[in-house]
């Protein structure tokens, strides 16, 4: 079964590759070959507005080559009107089924004097997007043939005001949004009242996971991290030595009924990120 089969009918887990930073892509495809039971692999778009290989290529090959459904970021930052509109029929033409449209990190954070586009938000491209699946244009003249993207969006469990960030999900769906791989999410009470908000919408979530790897990481998460809270009795039982693993799974045995699937931010950390997932698997095949 495809990714898009899967999505609301059985549990799902996602991961990132990240962006890959320069020519060796063999080396990411190396890593990707060690994950075990991952349906689905995000590829960044120049994240941070560092130079990066260029998201939708780089899905194309590694699909190619390694076997398994990629989930290419789309930004708004970088390309003009019709040079996304050359982008999607050129992803589509290298057997690329799946996008996640996103705003784009501004070249401010990054090391270039680049200008940033904007022709639309992310909205407007997931409308683009789905007007392409039916053969047309952003003029809304039609072209030959049509393509067949499932479109992924971005959520935040942990906004400050909830309300708008459901209206905004709402706003995504409207434009052709097929389900939504979520920021990470440590405090389950939280998680939950997003996932009531969420479940009314009838999209599939993926909830966000990313373990924590440190006290440290822990912390700057905390301060840094916009929309991304970790709870105190968390930052109190990494002091006393529990790692992230563990807050980990205890996570996914609070949450695991109530969600569609886990997208993991695994910071290229591999056997983590199997670990998880075979975790979870258990949980799973009690029930």
């Amino acid at each position: 079964m495809t990714l898009i089969d899967k999505l609301g009918k059985s549990f799902v887990f996602t991961t990132e590759l990240g962006g890959i930073n320069g020519t060796d892509i063999e080396g990411s495809i190396a890593k990707l070959k060690e994950y075990d039971g991952v349906d689905a692999i995000n590829i960044h778009d120049c994240p941070n507005g560092r130079l990066r290989m260029n998201s939708v290529m780089a899905a194309a090959i590694i699909k190619q080559v390694a076997g398994v459904e990629t989930i290419p970021h789309f930004t708004c930052r970088d390309r003009s009107l019709l040079g996304t509109q050359a982008d999607l029929l050129g992803a589509h033409a290298l057997g690329i089924r799946y996008m996640l449209p996103t705003t784009g990190d501004g070249p401010q954070h990054g090391p270039y004097q680049s200008a940033a586009v904007y022709d639309y938000n992310t909205a407007k491209l997931i409308e683009l997007i789905k007007n392409f699946n039916q053969g047309k244009d952003a003029n809304g003249e039609a072209f030959t043939g049509q393509t067949q993207f499932a479109v992924a969006a971005t959520a935040t469990p942990g906004a400050a005001n909830l309300a708008a960030e459901t209206a905004n999900m709402q706003r995504k769906i409207s434009a052709g949004a097929d389900f939504f791989q979520t920021q990470p999410v440590y405090d389950p009470e939280q998680a939950g009242r997003f996932i009531d908000k969420a479940k009314s919408l009838g999209k599939p979530v993926l909830l966000g996971l990313m373990p924590l790897k440190s006290l440290k990481m822990a912390e700057f998460v905390n301060k840094n991290v916009a929309g991304v809270t970790v709870p105190a009795h968390i930052l109190t039982e990494m002091e006393q030595g529990k790692t992230g693993f563990e807050i980990a799974c205890e996570f996914i045995c609070q949450i695991y009924r109530q969600v569609d699937g886990i997208h993991i931010f695994g910071m290229g950390d591999v056997a983590v990120t199997n670990k998880v997932v075979a975790f979870a698997r258990e949980l799973l095949n009690r029930r």
